[in-house]
């Protein structure tokens, strides 16, 4: 069997959308032990250090460090070098929010994360929004639209997770993290990606 990812250098920086992190866990493993990629993670403050009815924080915290093999990433200092250095092959920000959104369609590099995407597109690499947030059909539309007109930034598949509750918020299709990831590598948008409800 042909493995896309096999030793490609992945870099899976965490945002604070609580909810969707057992999907993570769910994903990472599955890079690692069956694509064979070599991942690292960069966290934000906001999803390292906060405990929420989703989990403890240092515990989600300690089981990606197990299943990765390598120390997070947790500072902006620390985040930086990847773009002199460079070392990652693609960069996924999983979850991304609508506030790291709206910070990295304005240029903002206040975070671990954000610090990482920066670095990364001035190599020209692929970035992939991987979104989670409750107002991505309001305020949020105009940087989804911005973003997915940016070179090397891809999108994985998203669609409303709830429109009778919350008829703004949009969520992406996670399960499909790896094909979107290959896809990228070959600087391509996977298809499609608007999708139905989650």
């Amino acid at each position: 069997m042909v493995y896309l990812l096999e030793g490609k250098k992945v870099g899976i920086a965490i945002t604070g959308s609580f909810c969707t992190f057992k999907n993570i866990l769910k994903e990472i493993e599955i890079l690692v032990e069956d694509e064979k990629a070599d991942v690292y993670t960069i966290f934000s403050e906001m999803s390292k250090n906060t405990d929420t009815r989703f989990g403890r924080s240092d515990e989600f915290f300690a089981k990606v460090k197990e299943i990765t093999g390598h120390e997070p990433i947790t500072t902006i200092v620390g985040a930086e070098p990847i773009g002199p250095n460079p070392f990652l092959d693609v960069l996924a920000i999983f979850p991304c929010t609508g506030n790291t959104m709206a910070k990295l369609a304005n240029g903002i590099t206040d975070t671990p994360v954000l610090m990482a995407a920066k670095a990364h597109l001035r190599n020209e690499k692929p970035l992939v929004i991987s979104i989670s947030t409750n107002d991505a059909l309001g305020m949020n539309m105009k940087n989804i639209g911005e973003l997915m007109n940016v070179k090397n930034i891809f999108f994985v598949p998203f669609g409303q997770d709830n429109h009778l509750k919350k008829p703004n918020s949009m969520i992406a299709k996670t399960e499909l993290i790896v094909p979107v990831l290959e896809a990228a590598l070959e600087k391509r948008q996977y298809q499609p990606v608007i999708m139905g409800e989650k």
